[in-house]
């Protein structure tokens, strides 16, 4: 009777284990949280109407790159394996060999894998920032250091936020800026800069711009969800830029209304322009400042 090798008794082990992780990574694929990509929202509720398109790229771009990671490794592994030197081998491997059809691979596979990824991106973008539909409200978004303003042009009022002076926290502010949008209606943002580079996002709607001095930039988005999210500065634009911060709530067409004539009542009519610059205001006073001395 031969002994039984040792080898054999470990590939069935490792076969049961390799099929567990298998099944457990499946059973995870049926979590939303999970086939979302961890992406913010519901795939039962989407906070706007383009956040599933944007979850389905997000999804299918690192699924691609879950499967190209596989197959790389798993040849590096196989060939590592395969080809490693045994022990009575004292033979030197051939230094130079060609083989004309992987190298052909090699050249044609990368290009197709980045022509399908550039195929999707390039028409989920340009639906994305497709403006050409009528929208049913205008908004002009201010950038400034460090806070934001909010110009409701088709209501001919506006809101201010405050800039940040360090309350409690430095850099922070008590109460953040909040932009009211009607649920159901699509909105389409027009942003400017007053000073330097910003870029307006909403986390949760999956969508950013940058908001450049001197250049305006449009987007259009229909809210879906009421509730209340939270947007912010994602560039790097001073001192205070994490207090950038802006409260943003998705509510009825009544609650909207009331809030737009609250704005008035405040005398908080018309619009906000971009004359005032922060960045002109601190060199004009060190300017004079100098001239004093």
């Amino acid at each position: 009777m031969h002994p039984e090798h040792p080898r054999r008794t470990r590939r069935p082990a490792l076969l049961t284990a390799g099929l567990a992780a298998v099944v457990v990574v499946a059973l995870s694929g049926c979590s939303d949280v999970v086939q979302r990509g961890w992406m913010p929202g519901s795939s039962d509720a989407e906070i706007t109407d383009q956040t599933a398109r944007i979850v389905s790229l997000w999804r299918g771009s690192w699924i691609a790159a879950l499967i190209v990671g596989l197959i790389t490794w798993g040849l590096i592994l196989w060939c590592v394996a395969a080809y490693r030197k045994r022990k009575s081998d004292n033979v030197l491997p051939v230094q130079l060999r060609y083989h004309v059809p992987l190298e052909v691979m090699y050249v044609i596979l990368p290009i197709f894998m980045v022509g399908v990824l550039f195929y999707y991106t390039n028409r989920d973008v340009t639906a994305i920032q497709d403006t050409s539909a009528e929208a049913n409200l205008h908004v002009q978004v201010i950038g400034k250091q460090w806070s934001w303003d909010f110009n409701y042009l088709d209501d001919d009022a506006y809101e201010t936020g405050e800039h940040a002076q360090g309350v409690g926290d430095p850099g922070s502010l008590e109460d953040q800026v909040t932009l009211y949008l009607p649920v159901d209606e699509r909105v389409e943002f027009t942003l400017d800069s007053r000073d330097v580079i910003h870029s307006f996002w909403i986390p949760s709607f999956l969508y950013k711009m940058d908001m450049i001095p001197g250049k305006t930039n449009t987007f259009q988005v229909t809210p879906t969800e009421e509730g209340t999210y939270l947007g912010k500065c994602a560039e790097l634009c001073g001192e205070y830029h994490s207090s950038m911060l802006f409260n943003v709530k998705v509510v009825s067409r009544e609650e909207y209304d009331e809030h737009i004539q609250d704005l008035k009542d405040k005398g908080q009519e018309g619009s906000l322009g971009l004359e005032y610059s922060r960045l002109q205001d601190l060199h004009s006073v060190t300017t004079e400042e100098e001239g004093d001395n």
